[in-house]
């Protein structure tokens, strides 16, 4: 049998190292990718790619961690090759960075929370070029990979559409909208290949960046970025997955479906 791999986006922190972690649990070959590095950390948060490969093998999996900024295509182009080269397909694709949320995470809450002619046009280019443009692109350089491997998944994080009202706003519902879009309309030419594409919509997660405002917010009910990685693996892991492509899914209907206690 090959290796189960996968490339996980945002790995750093949050999320993206949560899922990275419960892939290496399952036993998976992981490519990280993340801008933050032990020798260049952006911005307060902690985190690092390389630390979380450590933390993946120390979990049982073969961590390969890459810098990268997914803002880069051609840097996103030297991982695809990589992979490529070295494994000649992929199962899993798991378009989890999100640029959108860097002003948020350095502590701009009024302006995250104000109505959307209020906030910066700054506010509305992160959401899209630091954000869905990214998800695209990554898509785009990943899609041949999933072709070799029928039956592999695309998994693209986006979140239930806020409301206009809701934090982020106007640009933030917008872009969550455009990427769900993406996975649908993915699903749709990648399915006669045998590759399955979906939206996946945490609820809360209780990520560094979210930790930050918890006082500001109520995180009863919601979930750990584990959580999330452990319901990505076995969604991952499910035969019958193909029957959900091209929806978006929750996080926490899928934990009930698996099983899985995603809040901690």
């Amino acid at each position: 049998m090959p290796d189960c791999v996968a490339w996980v986006t945002g790995a750093s922190r949050g999320i993206g190292r949560g899922t990275a972690v419960a892939l290496g649990q399952a036993g998976w070959v992981v490519y990280l990718t993340a801008r933050s590095s032990l020798a260049r950390r952006t911005g307060h948060l902690p985190g690092t790619v390389e630390e979380t490969a450590a933390d993946v093998t120390k979990a049982g999996g073969t961590a390969v961690p890459i810098v990268c900024d997914h803002r880069d295509e051609v840097a996103v182009g030297v991982v695809a090759d990589r992979i490529d080269r070295e494994y000649g397909g992929l199962d899993l694709l798991v378009n989890n960075a999100w640029g959108g949320y860097e002003r948020v995470n350095a502590g701009e809450w009024q302006e995250w929370t104000a109505p959307f002619w209020q906030q910066p046009k700054q506010h509305f280019d992160a959401m899209f070029d630091g954000g869905v443009h990214m998800h695209y692109t990554t898509a785009v350089l990943a899609a041949p990979l999933l072709l070799r491997r029928p039956g592999s998944l695309a998994v693209t994080l986006s979140v239930p559409r806020p409301e206009g009202d809701q934090p982020g706003g106007v640009a933030y519902a917008m872009a969550k909208a455009a990427d769900d879009a993406l996975a649908a309309a993915a699903a749709r030419q990648l399915a006669p290949y045998g590759v399955i594409s979906v939206a996946l919509h945490p609820g809360w997660v209780r990520t560094e960046g979210v930790m930050q405002f918890a006082d500001q917010l109520d995180l009863s009910g919601s979930q750990s970025p584990e959580g999330v990685g452990r319901v990505i693996a076995a969604l991952a892991a499910d035969p019958g997955k193909a029957s959900l492509s091209g929806r978006a899914l929750t996080v926490s209907d899928l934990a009930a479906t698996y099983c899985i206690d995603a809040a901690s």
